[in-house]
């Protein structure tokens, strides 16, 4: 349901760029700087790096080229021992669209009843049954999933982990960063995420070959991002003239950089993540005290977490209900959406190809999802406020 804008007091998300970081940014354009990707950018990645815990990061242009990076990394890494990959139905398009694009054979596992990450025991029917090279996993709306159970399946099946962390940045479980999971993982600088460089994404890994292939895939298939060292390796295995070396390109690359400028926005949002995120840790906490006795919530496994959402999901107990906690919302000028991709097995991209897969959970969530506001400008008064009106809208006690 569309809301007029005028009458919203509280919209589902806020820009993360504030009006001293706009003033930051106009004193350094007044300086005359580099625009275009360059030291800022490694600056940038390599503070990433350190606050994650992580050995490397690429920036890329959005989460959503982050996640095509890291699937063409992969296609591109001679590790894959087939181009099997399990994805969530629970998620976001771009976390299965590349696989689609690149020529791989997805297959679709159904959401887990209480992160709403994969189902483990769908996706080991799944293992056992096609044996994957790949498993897509999406930390769903900052609430991390079961990753002791999923890393011993990774241990069992042998499979590659690709952690979508876009929606997710800052939740942690038993003090290990969501993002640190993976073989490769993804997180997204998008308007209304936990922060924000306009528009942008990074690609985090321990691993220094998928870190080179990421950085030559991100600009064009050449090595000008690698160092000395690696350089002069390619330069020798393939026997190229070092006058041409600039202009050299080893992969079929994209373009899919960011800019200095968005690294510049970068490095400033960095300055408040943490307290981003307690603020949008305490929001989330509140709605789970407010909300949990009454509506179906996502659940971690463990005390031991950290949860930092970029909205908050709730379940309804039918369509109508649904319908009616949108309607109190609206009437109350609160911004709210439905589950956004819902189920993604029952959109045309998916089901024209494979087919309408039966995945209850997932449907569930399609069905009866929504999402309340969750930012840092919200305080726990603006919570207690949203919670009200959610429950009154279904005559809860």
């Amino acid at each position: 349901m569309l809301q007029d804008p005028i009458c919203i007091r509280y919209h589902l998300a806020e820009d993360t760029i504030n009006s001293n970081d706009i003033e930051r940014l106009i004193g350094w354009l007044k300086s005359n700087p580099h625009l275009t990707k360059g030291e800022l950018t490694a600056q940038f990645e390599n503070r990433w790096s350190q606050w994650l815990g992580r050995n490397y990061s690429v920036f890329s242009n959005s989460g959503s080229s982050a996640n095509l990076l890291m699937y063409y990394t992969l296609l591109c890494s001679g590790r894959l021992r087939n181009k099997k990959v399990i994805v969530p139905a629970a998620g976001w398009v771009t976390s299965i669209a590349p696989a689609i694009q690149f020529g791989f054979e997805p297959l679709m596992c159904e959401a887990d009843p209480d992160t709403f990450g994969l189902d483990l025991n769908h996706l080991e029917a799944l293992l056992k049954a096609h044996r994957p090279s790949t498993v897509m996993l999406v930390q769903v709306l900052g609430v991390p999933h079961k990753m002791d159970a999923i890393l011993k399946l990774k241990d069992q099946y042998g499979f590659i982990l690709l952690e979508d962390a876009c929606a997710a940045i800052g939740a942690s479980r038993e003090d290990r960063m969501v993002g640190t999971f993976g073989d490769m993982a993804s997180f997204s600088f998008y308007f209304g995420h936990q922060m924000s460089t306009i528009e942008g994404g990074m690609v985090s890994t321990d691993d220094p070959f998928y870190r080179d292939l990421l950085l030559m895939i991100r600009s064009h298939g050449w090595d000008k991002d690698l160092g000395r060292a690696k350089h002069g390796e390619l330069v020798e295995k393939y026997e190229i003239d070092d006058f041409y070396t600039p202009f050299v390109f080893y992969v079929p690359g994209f373009n899919v950089r960011s800019s200095d400028l968005n690294a510049f926005i970068g490095l400033g949002q960095m300055d408040k993540l943490d307290w981003i995120i307690e603020r949008r840790s305490e929001n989330h906490n509140r709605y789970i005290r407010n909300l949990g006795k009454h509506f179906y919530i996502q659940r971690p496994d463990t005390q031991q977490t950290k949860l930092c959402s970029i909205h908050f999901a709730i379940l309804a107990k039918s369509i109508e209900e649904r319908r009616a906690v949108i309607t109190a919302l609206i009437e109350n000028g609160i911004e709210s959406r439905i589950f956004s991709a819902g189920h993604l097995g029952l959109h045309p991209f998916w089901f024209e190809r494979y087919g309408k897969p039966k995945l209850p959970m997932a449907e569930r969530i399609h069905d009866t999802g929504l999402f309340l506001p969750n930012h840092p400008s919200m305080n726990l008064s603006d919570i207690d406020f949203i919670s009200n009106v959610v429950t009154e809208a279904v005559c809860v006690p």
